[in-house]
């Protein structure tokens, strides 16, 4: 997601000539959109949510044969680790009570030692934490100045998504771009669209696709075909955040160099509560 952003913000980099209704003043509205873009992972670090996972086996025809369901609860993590991702459903059945009650013992020991640790140093704690977050702000920057240097741009005009009126963008890479992170390496490899909301600068829909053949692990661990495809969608919570609600995919993809996957997906996130104390215990999965 972190990866989409940035993204944005270079398929946001030029003006739009020849609408019919004049788009407002570009520099303004620019202005506010890099106000609001930030990793969605940020934007969900105080939330806790369900996070519903979809994943198909497909055949030639792009037809599924097999479906999994996954289904977990997410919490903001504790400092310096990811979130906690606590499995409530696997392969489409309920995990036993006897299981959770074990789950939950481990990660209210790590709760206790982290508790301990801060108590026993909490500047050298709270030191670590910021040198984390201002190292993940510094990573966001280049990536966004990748996304600048690799994108070819076209603003398209005004669409209505999802019933918010937004501006479509096209965006392509350059062939001569020159990126220096390894997000930046990705991004050469796909083309698209997006859509932001006019009237309040926020990313409603991303669709990419693989534009060539992407390597992963030097090819040695995968490799996803061209064609393979992408979306991404947010939407406003309670009033408040724009946060992510679905992605969707379907790829093809060679892994380890031997097998040749056709597969395709969707991940929900709903249930999107303010995190505290009394949400751990009240958060159902629909």
């Amino acid at each position: 997601m972190r990866l989409l952003c940035s993204c944005l913000i270079a398929i946001l980099a030029v003006p739009v000539a020849g609408q019919d209704r004049p788009l407002p003043d570009y520099a303004s509205f620019m202005a506010e959109v890099r106000k609001r873009l930030e990793a969605d992972d940020v934007r969900q670090s105080d939330y806790v949510y369900v996070e519903t996972r979809r994943e198909q086996k497909l055949d030639a025809a792009g037809t599924s044969t097999k479906e999994t369901l996954n289904v977990f609860e997410s919490y903001p993590a504790l400092p310096n680790e990811p979130r906690w991702r606590r499995q409530i459903v696997k392969d489409g059945k309920p995990v036993p009570p006897a299981d959770l009650a074990d789950v939950d013992r481990d990660r209210q020991k790590k709760v206790l030692e982290y508790a301990k640790k801060l108590e026993r140093n909490p500047e050298q704690v709270r030191d670590a934490e910021r040198k984390k977050h201002e190292d993940e702000r510094r990573d966001s920057e280049r990536q966004v100045d990748d996304a600048l240097r690799v994108y070819d741009i076209k603003m398209l005009g005004r669409e209505v998504v999802n019933g918010y009126e937004t501006i479509a963008v096209s965006f392509s890479p350059r062939k001569d771009a020159k990126p220096q992170t390894s997000e930046g390496k990705i991004m050469r490899h796909f083309a698209g669209k997006a859509w932001v909301s006019e009237s309040e600068y926020e990313v409603v829909r991303i669709e990419a696709e693989a534009i060539d053949t992407v390597s992963f692990g030097l090819g040695l661990l995968a490799r996803v075909h061209k064609g393979s495809k992408a979306a991404f969608e947010r939407r406003k919570v309670n009033g408040e955040q724009w946060l992510p609600a679905r992605a969707t995919y379907t790829a093809s993809a060679r892994v380890m160099l031997v097998k040749v996957m056709r597969v395709g997906g969707t991940l929900e996130f709903s249930d999107y509560r303010k995190f505290s104390v009394e949400t751990e215990t009240k958060i159902k999965p629909h």
